[in-house]
């Protein structure tokens, strides 16, 4: 779906009409703390679906219509902010993310998200071996694949020893790998004679020594159990580096994650730094987080325990849980690994996996199982089946995450319990493998996303980060709509393709049924959480290509601006430096945009002028330094930076 000037412009007296009864539905005392004008607000709700001016008061919509009558309620004490013209959706909620264990880790992480060439890659491993001292290492863990280099290959061992002799170096690649240079291995004991440990393969060459190859053979856990042998940041350092990564999500227009717990995020140690950060006022998105089992054959025990301790939805709109999962039962978790033969699952999953799903269906709490492969899916919803026989699965929210080879019957089954499915961009990062072993064919529906919503079944999208897929909702966004992967193969057909509005509302209204949140959040109407995020280039406009590259010029959390950029640079709130000195965080460690997408933002940013007035002078200066960056269309282009007058 693309929105243009004249549907706007069309839309005006239906937007008069539904503007009306949005402010007559307010609050008694209607004076508003913040006023966002001179926007175009894709609000997601049907009954009033554009508006230009939107009101907030104690952190929710009080107001969503025409600038006329949303500046009539503004008071001396109101604070307006003049949106140029921009773009802005709801706050875009992630349905599968691992925020928690992901914010523990990120500054000591260097990120490779988005990079676009080995050798820009290798020379900001350099820079970063130069900066960290030892005994720390330099970890790139996950968030890339190989097919986004030019170069579409990994380093090799001898790269990485030749820029880093001395310092361990960890890279994980997808589900499938990790390269240690001599020093990590080093570092973690793996020599001649170590033995392959469990859910793992030491490669060694034809001397007996360890190459520094680390494959995931029959699952990850090598590859998890290695990094975990390396530094931690200190409980402080920790808090800092939270909050450096939802700033780093925050940027990208994401205001609410569901955790879906995750390996080694021990319950309740690993969620202090979090709650510490909710209790002092510094949590930047929503984050409903789901409890991981973590002691395998001690799974039932686990949620025993926990069941009888936790509630879903103990918490309040910031920090509330939300159920169990995504790991239920160890023998009920297959692996994703496309370049390797399907695992098949243990053959006590069924018997394990019931008395869990019992437990849960009696005490009313929502799931999420893990399940990449139809076969596991099949088997799961047969203990699923027999578990609702005799306790009605009515009113709980439970769900499948990934799916991506589900059948029909499947979806159909799913649909018939009342269940749902998250999906995630990691065929995005990994279509290339999977078209590899199982052909371009058996990729064109791989998740059949359409299907599923065509079936009736619940559907929310996600990203599954940071160990895998990036963090990034607008690549989900890209691959939604555009059916490729960041390496840029075309996957599927246009008839499994998602249009623009229904791929973002995966990502907005529809996840609110995987956190139980429904009418809370996710559209920009009177009476939710005022969460949006406004855009640097118009989602509905732009070309496919380019949606990857969008990020947040402003972030707004419940009314509170809590990211800006650009031209609203100056009302985003200040953070502390990262921490450590050397941390990758403070150097630009963050999801990169293509090159051309630099230089389309550098060319607004020193000649355009549009934050405060878009000249023709500034006009002419932008598309003379820029003439050489290709465009489908002009108009397109200098809308999509959000300026409001490209008709010169």
């Amino acid at each position: 779906m693309s929105i243009t000037r004249r549907h706007f412009i069309a839309s005006a007296a239906a937007l008069d009409a539904a503007a009306s009864s949005e402010l007559f539905a307010m609050s008694p005392n209607p004076t508003p703390d913040l006023i966002l004008v001179n926007g175009k607000f894709a609000t997601l709700d049907r009954a009033n679906p554009q508006a230009d001016a939107v009101a907030i008061q104690d952190g929710r919509f009080v107001g969503v219509g025409t600038r006329q009558d949303i500046m009539k309620l503004a008071g001396t004490q109101t604070r307006v902010i003049d949106l140029n013209g921009r773009r802005a959706i709801p706050g875009l909620i992630d349905s599968h993310m691992h925020i928690i264990r992901g914010g523990l880790n990120y500054n000591m992480e260097l990120r490779w998200d988005g990079v676009r060439s080995l050798a820009d890659a290798m020379r900001m491993l350099r820079d970063q071996v130069a900066r960290t001292p030892a005994p720390q290492w330099v970890r790139v863990v996950g968030g890339f694949t190989e097919h986004q280099f030019a170069e579409k290959r990994l380093p090799t061992i001898e790269e990485l020893n030749a820029v880093a002799p001395d310092t361990p170096v960890f890279i994980l690649h997808l589900y499938d790998r990790a390269i240690l240079n001599g020093a990590a291995l080093r570092a973690v004991g793996y020599t001649k004679d170590a033995p392959n440990p469990p859910g793992g393969e030491i490669v060694h060459d034809k001397a007996g020594n360890p190459t520094g190859l680390l494959l995931a053979k029959p699952n990850a856990t090598i590859l998890y159990a290695t990094l975990a042998k390396g530094p931690k940041l200190p409980p402080e350092y920790q808090k800092n580096s939270t909050r450096h990564f939802m700033r780093e999500v925050n940027r990208l227009g994401v205001t609410g994650v569901i955790d879906a717990g995750g390996g080694y995020q021990n319950y309740p140690e690993d969620y202090n730094i979090i709650e510490e950060l909710h209790k002092e006022g510094h949590l930047t998105v929503r984050l409903a987080y789901n409890l991981f089992t973590q002691k395998p054959k001690e799974e039932l025990s686990d949620f025993k325990t926990w069941t009888s301790t936790v509630k879903p939805g103990q918490g309040d709109d910031l920090y509330r849980h939300n159920g169990a999962g995504e790991m239920l039962v160890y023998t009920a978790a297959d692996f994703e690994d496309f370049r390797v033969e399907r695992p098949d699952m243990a053959p006590s999953m069924e018997a394990d996996l019931e008395p869990v799903i019992r437990l849960l269906a009696e005490k009313r709490w929502p799931w999420r199982l893990h399940a990449t492969y139809d076969q596991t899916i099949t088997r799961a919803l047969d203990v699923y089946e027999k578990v609702a026989k005799d306790i009605p699965f009515n009113g709980l929210n439970w769900f499948f995450d990934h799916a991506e080879t589900i059948s029909d019957r499947n979806i159909d089954r799913i649909a018939a319990l009342g269940g749902g499915i998250a999906v995630q961009h990691r065929m995005a990062y990994q279509g290339e493998y999977f078209v590899e072993r199982y052909g371009a064919r058996a990729a064109e529906a791989t998740p059949p996303v359409k299907k599923m919503l065509e079936r009736g079944v619940k559907v929310g999208a996600g990203t599954d980060a940071t160990r895998v897929a990036s963090y990034n909702p607008w690549v989900s966004l890209y691959w939604l709509t555009t059916g490729k992967t960041v390496g840029g193969m075309s996957m599927y057909p246009q008839a499994n393709l998602l249009d623009r509005e229904t791929a973002l509302r995966l990502w907005t209204e529809a996840n609110t049924w995987f956190s139980s949140e429904e009418g809370k959040k996710g559209q920009i109407k009177v009476g939710q959480l005022a969460d949006l995020a406004v855009l640097s280039a118009d989602y509905y406009s732009v070309p496919g290509d380019d949606i990857q590259d969008i990020t947040s010029v402003l972030t707004v959390l419940g009314g509170k601006v809590v990211y800006g950029d650009s031209e609203f640079g100056k009302h985003s709130p200040d953070i502390p430096p990262a921490m450590p000195d050397w941390s990758p965080a403070r150097h630009g460690s963050q999801y990169q945009p293509r090159p051309q997408a630099q230089a389309r933002t550098l060319a607004l940013n020193t000649a355009c002028g549009c934050a405060s007035s878009c000249g023709v002078h500034g006009h002419a200066h932008a598309k003379a330094w820029t003439s050489s960056v290709p465009t489908s269309d002009e108009s397109t282009f200098w809308g999509a930076l959000g300026c409001s007058c490209w008709a010169f």
